[in-house]
């Protein structure tokens, strides 16, 4: 049966504040009750896509913001550690996967997790699909695999906003019980990101994050939850 206490996990996102839209309040929970060991990895820099040309100098100012962003919420959630790469915003359709892989594997094996959080493999973002792509191939379950669970989550802005009839529907089957507290700060760690929160109704404002959790929690008979889709678990 799978067991979060003192479990190693790594989160593996396409971008800065994933982690937090992710799955945050889990994160929280996590450590503060489970004594996880969670390390984020960052596969792109997450904001030159808003010019019509990718030209990381003219956004010096604001990736150097998005670091300090993402160190912040990272302190208010508690988790460990975060690596930053610096593939090109919603621009990993154009990258060779197996360099999305390598990468992967590398950070798997220098962290050596059992359990890893990704993106759901049907988002509208072409990044998020990439990534849980690379994830799928980086763990492929062979003998000497220490990863024995993947799962993935949704992203607010991204996951529902895919096509009704689009082949991979989020269907979430694994849903992890969140406190006001555990929200609390998923909702200040997303404040931290000026760049990227929003004000309501979209999906990305305080309220927002409040409304998902609250639904996501009343499908089960929870008052708070955030919701996953188990794509693998190995007892052994």
């Amino acid at each position: 049966m799978l067991s979060w206490t003192n479990e190693r996990i790594m989160i593996v996102v396409a971008h800065p504040d994933d982690e937090v839209l992710g799955m945050g309040a889990s994160i929280h929970r996590m450590i503060q009750e489970y004594g996880c060991t969670i390390e984020v990895v960052i596969l792109g820099e997450g904001i030159t896509s808003r010019a019509d040309q990718r030209d990381p100098a003219h956004w010096q100012k604001e990736l150097a913001e998005h670091k300090q962003h993402i160190e912040s919420a990272r302190k208010i959630l508690g988790y460990q550690a975060v690596h930053i790469h610096n593939f090109p915003d919603n621009r990993f359709d154009g990258i060779e996967l197996l360099d999305l892989i390598k990468v992967v594997e590398q950070e798997k094996r220098r962290f050596r997790p059992g359990i890893i959080f990704t993106h759901h493999g049907g988002d509208t973002n072409i990044d998020h699909r990439r990534t849980f792509e690379a994830v799928v191939t980086a763990i492929r379950p062979m003998e000497e695999e220490e990863v024995h669970s993947l799962f993935c989550f949704e992203i607010p802005s991204s996951t529902e906003w895919q096509a009704f009839h689009a082949p991979m529907p989020w269907q979430p089957n694994f849903f992890f019980s969140v406190s006001e507290e555990n929200l609390e700060a998923k909702i200040q760690a997303m404040e931290q990101y000026s760049h990227e929160k929003r004000p309501f109704p979209h999906p990305r404002s305080p309220q927002g994050l409040r409304t998902l959790a609250m639904r996501q929690g009343v499908r089960v008979g929870l008052p708070l939850a955030e919701a996953f889709l188990l794509v693998r678990h190995i007892e052994k």
